[in-house]
């Protein structure tokens, strides 16, 4: 991500992961709470997480990072290809 021209915006998530549906459950003080229904086993939960925000945000997957939380409930989400407004006002 480092040179890439187009802004960047930073998204901390709550997942919930083996949910009995995938949704984006609002926020929950400074996160948003993402309930997926894939298990929390060999990544298929923060790949769940990925699509969904990818798909609200109309962005592809691939500019979505996942930089800390990896194995945690709570992650921080790095997104290319918007800014901290547009973020903001995608989840309202």
């Amino acid at each position: 991500m480092g040179n890439d021209p187009r802004p960047s915006a930073r998204l901390k998530v709550k997942v919930v992961p083996g949910s009995s549906r995938d949704q984006i459950a609002g926020w929950l003080g400074d996160a948003l709470k993402i309930k997926v229904t894939a298990p929390p086993e060999r990544g298929k939960a923060n790949e769940a997480v990925i699509a969904i925000v990818a798909e609200r945000l109309g962005l592809p997957a691939s500019d979505l990072e996942i930089v800390a939380g990896h194995g945690a409930t709570m992650k921080d989400l790095s997104i290319r290809g918007i800014d901290d407004d547009a973020l903001n006002h995608a989840f309202l």
